[in-house]
């Protein structure tokens, strides 16, 4: 079928696939690093209590077979050693079903990991990574052309990452509509990075340009997909530039990422003359048109939620993750707060202990701290702070084992801290947490005092809390 193949695009197929393999490098490391204080037996949301109250048909899991953090670990580092494999072309030595399997593989394993990982792994970009890879299981390597019907397929989920980001805005807070909202995200957004300091303090007027560009990128320049090249091209590096000043923000895991690998696929690159290369095989020309046919009727349901008016952000429509719902941030905290943990070793614990603060990787804490670039890696549950600083019903199910954890100065647990104020054999009698609202300082006050933070007291979060008890939810 000479309509199949798309034979100008095998540029863009490989740089897709070498960027696509990379990040799945990094998703399966955050899981590798972080997993046992997460998820493991011994866990804040250990996986065998979830795989014993969800059935399979709802998870699908091979952790539902059989749990363990051994096992867990294997297959963090198989999906780590076939990503890197693919990263350095792999496929492209193999037949084309076995380019076929070892995309699959990678792809089955990390969907195992995110149907068992809860809270830790309800991001939006988690199910964003499942639909991709599934798709990149379809585009065949160097035996063959790339399709067309994949290739349209990976800008129709990089359209609906776009444009139903920018209808959840319009819908959502009404200081998009103003143009407001870059007031106030650069600083109270989840992860702020080494920039964002300064993104904050941009001028009134180029924060309403940047909140007018951000809706001419999402609900206008996504239809530039599917007009033909070089517009099409044109589309997808507005794009890849605006996810670029985001990357240089603050710290979104590999959100911004993901969305650059899917523009990659759009672009057409210079040098990428037509090569014809052998016709594809009739058995994988029937399965990438049945593939394609079954995503493009699955589809309805995310095309549904984007044009209803109690449009949701980030919904999985099937347990394989195969077509999902995407957005991100329909409403913009106006204030930040920020959740402090701290320990002492003074008992009975007294308001005027020696309390001793415990220092996240990624959040705010100590004022005088500037925030690290981390992303593409994922701090998860420096991410889940941010949430539970937003409302305490975030904390259901893990905060008290979290806070346990830190009075046995548990090591897998610490290990997802920057540091800790207590050494490995003496923890601390009690552990409370406060809450506090951050600001940014302004540049006098940061030429004045170092400090790129600062706070004012809000409440107690929770109170003092011994071992001896049970760690309380607050």
């Amino acid at each position: 079928m000479g309509w199949f193949a798309a034979a100008d695009c095998w540029l863009s197929r490989l740089v897709f696939q070498r960027a696509l393999a990379a990040l799945y490098v990094m998703a399966f490391l955050t899981a590798a690093l972080q997993f046992r204080a997460l998820l493991g037996e011994r866990g804040m949301l250990p996986i065998p209590r979830y795989v014993a109250r969800v059935p399979f048909r709802r998870a699908p899991s091979l952790f539902h077979l059989r749990y363990s953090d051994r096992l867990f670990a294997a297959v963090a580092w198989t999906g780590c050693a076939v990503s890197a494999a693919l990263l350095a072309g792999l496929d492209g030595l193999l037949p084309l079903w076995g380019g076929m399997l070892l995309w699959l593989a990678p792809w089955a394993l990390y969907l195992s990991i995110v149907n068992v990982g809860q809270t830790w792994y309800g991001f939006g970009w988690e199910s964003l990574l499942l639909e991709t890879g599934f798709l990149a299981v379809f585009l065949g390597n160097a035996t063959v052309a790339p399709p067309v019907v994949v290739l349209f397929l990976l800008r129709w989920i990089l359209f609906r990452v776009e444009f139903g980001a920018g209808l959840i805005k319009l819908r959502g807070d009404a200081c998009w509509r103003k143009l407001t909202c870059l007031d106030y995200h650069h600083e109270t957004q989840p992860m702020p990075g080494p920039l964002s300091w300064f993104f904050h303090r941009l001028p009134a007027p180029l924060h309403r340009v940047e909140a007018a560009a951000n809706h001419v990128t999402q609900l206008l320049v996504p239809f530039l997909l599917f007009t033909p090249q070089p517009i099409a091209t044109a589309g997808a590096a507005v794009m890849i530039l605006t996810q670029v000043w985001l990357v240089l923000s603050g710290n979104f895991a590999w959100l911004n990422w993901i969305t650059i690998v899917l523009a990659l696929s759009a672009v057409r690159w210079p040098g990428s003359a037509p090569s014809p290369g052998p016709a594809a095989p009739l058995w994988y020309e029937v399965v990438v048109l049945a593939v394609c046919a079954l995503l493009a009727v699955l589809s309805y349901r995310p095309v549904l939620n984007m044009i209803s008016r109690r449009q949701v952000m980030n919904r999985s429509f099937d347990p394989l993750h195969l077509v999902n719902a995407y957005g991100a941030f329909g409403s913009v905290s106006r204030v930040r707060h920020e959740v402090v943990l701290e320990g002492t070793w003074d008992d009975p614990a007294r308001e005027d202990s020696d309390w001793r603060a415990y220092e996240f990787k990624g959040k705010p804490g100590d004022l005088r701290r500037w925030p690290r670039q981390f992303a593409p890696y994922h701090l998860r549950l420096d991410w889940l702070m941010w949430f539970v600083a937003l409302s305490p019903a975030y904390a259901g199910g893990w905060f008290g084992v979290f806070v346990e954890r830190l009075l046995e100065n548990d090591r897998d647990t610490l290990r997802l801290l920057r540091r800790s104020p207590f050494p490995a054999d003496r923890p601390p009698r009690y552990v409370r947490a406060r809450l506090y609202r951050y600001r940014y300082t302004t540049a006098r006050e940061l030429r004045e005092t170092g400090a790129c933070w600062d706070r004012a007291y809000v409440r107690d979060f929770l109170a003092p809390t011994r071992l001896a008890e049970r760690a309380g939810r607050p």
